[in-house]
């Protein structure tokens, strides 16, 4: 039985067990941050819990929808992790580029006195944020709202859910929670709807915290990243700063976010 023959009462405890599953998988992801806090040790747990939530992705969608999750195709993986990689990367650069045209970001020191470890750390640590967040919001709230309400209330509501989920970060507030849903939530969801694969919205969240945490140290989320490669103090008002919760609360970010969000969403229409 399809998800949009499904139903509603079969949806929705499906839709709820699906999500409890993928709550589960973000804890292990969180817990996974706690097991040798830095260096090799680390960088394999991550990357091994990582393949746990894809393949525990994997068999869900195969024993409650009867067919493989289409979405998680290995051939493309590489490629389309890539390609979210560097348009993750990209779009913070523009950000912050923007803010230090504008004098609300500048540059204090090159570069921090080996940060190595403690970098890679945070990148493998991005790496199982990215993949359980992604699995959560696109790959179930997302896919399944789509399938069975459409595209639009699909990419609404996922985007809305996934800017709540933040309202409880330190220094959040309500324009936070906005901002992350119009510059990160619509934008992730119609670059899933674009490319119909998990990797690619994956790749993209994945740079986008890793970026803006640990090249230019700017707090993710409102939460410190660590060690960055490079320095930088903020000035001016938060609603163009983003203030204490960081450069996603910018109202900045928020333009830049929503001109690719209709990017993908212009290109994911043509097919």
């Amino acid at each position: 039985m399809s998800i949009k023959s499904m139903p509603i009462w079969k949806w929705v405890l499906l839709l709820i067990a699906s999500l409890v599953l993928g709550f589960l998988m973000y804890g292990l992801a969180q817990a996974a941050g706690d097991v040798a806090p830095g260096g090799w040790l680390n960088w394999m747990v991550n990357v091994a819990v990582s393949a746990a939530m894809v393949a525990l992705y994997a068999l869900f969608v195969k024993w409650f929808e009867k067919q493989p999750a289409r979405d998680i195709p290995m051939p493309k993986m590489a490629g389309d992790t890539l390609k979210g990689l560097c348009i993750g990367f990209f779009m913070f650069v523009v950000v912050v580029g923007m803010m230090m045209i504008f004098k609300l970001f500048t540059l204090n020191t090159p570069i921090v006195p080996d940060p190595t470890s403690s970098i890679v750390s945070a990148f493998f640590t991005f790496l199982t944020v990215a993949v359980a967040e992604e699995i959560i919001f696109r790959g179930i709230l997302f896919r399944w709202i789509d399938e069975k309400w459409g595209f639009v209330v699909a990419l609404i509501v996922s985007a809305l859910l996934f800017g709540v989920l933040h309202i409880a970060n330190p220094g959040a507030t309500w324009w936070s929670s906005i901002a992350i849903a119009i510059e990160a939530g619509l934008m992730l969801g119609a670059a899933y709807k674009y490319s119909g694969t998990l990797w690619f919205p994956i790749g993209i969240h994945w740079a986008w915290n890793f970026t803006q945490g640990n090249v230019f140290g700017i707090a993710v989320s409102g939460a410190d990243a660590g060690a960055s490669i490079l320095h930088g103090t903020m000035s001016g008002p938060d609603i163009l700063t983003g203030g204490i919760f960081g450069a996603e609360a910018s109202l900045i970010t928020v333009l830049i976010g929503i001109a690719l969000s209709a990017w993908f969403i212009v290109r994911a229409c043509r097919r």
